[in-house]
C-alpha cells in the first residue's frame, strides 16, 4: 500500500488570489511547500493539483508532476479525489496545503506513520499549541479540542475551550490532512454539512458524521498564507531564521 502527498494549489483563492504563486523570500509561496515535502522519507508519490494553467506551467518548470483538475471543485479535497481516480495504486493520502510554506517533512511522516498505525482512525492531522492571543482569536486560524485519545471533537474559528476557569490550552489546526483511500472517497461523496456551513470548516463534515479525526500533537511555528499580512508575518520569519 503506496504513500503519496498531494497538494491542492488553487490559484483563484478567494482572500488572496494567485498566493501560490506570490514571491515569499527567493521563492515562490508553493515552491517554499514542494521544496519541504520532496524530504519526507515515506512519500512514494508527490504530486499538484491546480485548476490554472499558470500554476501547471510553474511545477512543471521545477521538476514535479502536476494535474489540471476542474474549476468546479469547492474545496482541495475534492481536487485532490479527482487525482486519485486515476491513481489506483495510492492508499495512504497526505493532502498537504499549499499556503503552508514552512511544512516540515518530519511531520508529514509523522502523519504517514499514524495512518499506517491507528486502525480506528479515518483521518490523521497535525495539531500545536498555540503560544499568542492574537493567534488565539485570529478565525483565520482555527481551533480544535479533542478527546482523551486525541480524537477531534470539535473545529472552530473561534477560540475553543471558552476560558472561563483561566487554565485554558489552546491547539491550532495545520493545513495538512491524512486519509485512507476509503475514507477520503467517504468523505467527497457526503453532502455538506450544517456546521461545515457554518464555520466554513470542511473537516466538520467528517465529525458530523462520525468519521474519527486523529490529532497528532506536533511542535511547529509555521505560518499559513491566507492575507498580504499573513505574507509579511511570513516574510519576518524567514528573515528571523535566516532562511
Amino acid at each position: 500500500m503506496k504513500n503519496i502527498i498531494v497538494i491542492p494549489a488553487r490559484y483563484h483563492s478567494t482572500r488572496l488570489k494567485g498566493k501560490v504563486l506570490l514571491k515569499l523570500g527567493n521563492k515562490a509561496v508553493l515552491e517554499w511547500v514542494l521544496d519541504n515535502v520532496s524530504k519526507s522519507k515515506f512519500a512514494d508519490d508527490i504530486v499538484v493539483a491546480t485548476e490554472d494553467e499558470r500554476v501547471y506551467e510553474f511545477v512543471i518548470r521545477l521538476g514535479y508532476k502536476c494535474f489540471i483538475t476542474s474549476d468546479k471543485h469547492e474545496s482541495g479535497t475534492d481536487r485532490i479525489g479527482e487525482v486519485l481516480m486515476n491513481l489506483q495504486n495510492y492508499y495512504y493520502i497526505i493532502n498537504v496545503q499549499a499556503d503552508e510554506p514552512f511544512i516540515k517533512p518530519e511531520i508529514i511522516d509523522k502523519i504517514f506513520e499514524e495512518l499506517h498505525n491507528e486502525k480506528n482512525a479515518h483521518i490523521v492531522t497535525p495539531i500545536t499549541i498555540i503560544n499568542n492571543l492574537q493567534e488565539i482569536n485570529n478565525p483565520n486560524v482555527v481551533k480544535v479540542v479533542f478527546d482523551k485519545n486525541y480524537y477531534a471533537i470539535y473545529f472552530s474559528r473561534s477560540p475553543i475551550p471558552y476560558n472561563r476557569g483561566g487554565n485554558a490550552i489552546y491547539y491550532k489546526h495545520i493545513g495538512l490532512y491524512g486519509y485512507k483511500r476509503d475514507a477520503l472517497f467517504s468523505f467527497i461523496n457526503l453532502p455538506k454539512s450544517y456546521l461545515e456551513n457554518v464555520e466554513k470548516l470542511e473537516q466538520l463534515r467528517a465529525i458530523e458524521n462520525g468519521l474519527k479525526i486523529k490529532c497528532v500533537v506536533v511542535d511547529y511555528e509555521g505560518i499559513s498564507i491566507d492575507t498580504k499580512e499573513d505574507l509579511e508575518r511570513a516574510e519576518e520569519f524567514i528573515k528571523k531564521l535566516k532562511l
